[in-house]
Parts: C-alpha cells; sequence; structure tokens
C-alpha cells in the first residue's frame, strides 16, 4: 500500500482486523495471562477489553469470526469465552429442540 491510500481503496476481502480498535493495544487485556488468574483481576481485564471493543467499528466481523471459528481464548467481538459457549449451548439446544 503506498501512502495516499486510504483504507476504502483497499480490494475487496482485506483483512478486518486491521481496523479493529484494539489493533496495537496489549494482548494480554484480552487473554487470559494464565490459569490462575484471579476472578477480581479476570473481571476487571475483560471489562476494559470489552469497553474497547463497545465502539470498535469492525465488532460484527470480529464477533462472527470467533463464533464461526469457535475461538476457545479471550475477548473477541466484546464476548468472553464464557459468553460464547453459552451463546453455543443456546444456538445448540435452540436446533434441537425445534425437530
Amino acid at each position: 500500500m503506498t501512502t495516499t491510500e486510504q483504507p476504502s481503496d483497499r480490494p475487496p476481502g482485506w483483512d478486518w482486523r486491521h481496523e479493529g480498535s484494539c489493533r496495537g493495544t496489549d494482548t494480554d487485556m484480552f487473554f487470559s495471562p494464565d490459569d490462575r488468574e484471579q476472578r477480581t483481576a479476570r473481571a476487571r481485564r475483560e471489562r476494559r477489553a470489552k469497553q474497547i471493543c463497545a465502539d470498535c467499528p469492525v465488532l460484527s466481523e470480529c464477533r462472527t469470526h470467533a463464533l464461526t471459528a469457535a475461538e476457545h481464548y479471550g475477548i473477541w467481538g466484546g464476548m468472553s469465552e464464557t459468553e460464547r459457549a453459552r451463546l453455543g449451548r443456546r444456538h445448540i439446544h435452540r436446533d434441537t429442540t425445534s425437530r
């Protein structure tokens, strides 16, 4: 890309992740540093990450990716792994009860 190109000049299919509000931030905010993270520290970290996601221009693309790719870890699209798992279980439950 030349220095005069704007994001709208990029070809279709350009990677949406380059437009994320999280780009350039410390990934530790979005992913648990280890399995021993205390509940209050985790809640605080996740809250900060979700604040960044709240006004993200590619929030829906990020969330769709996380759900489609079954991302098991981290905050994606403003959702934690627990929230994504719950959503997946509800979706599966709905599919099996509608038959």
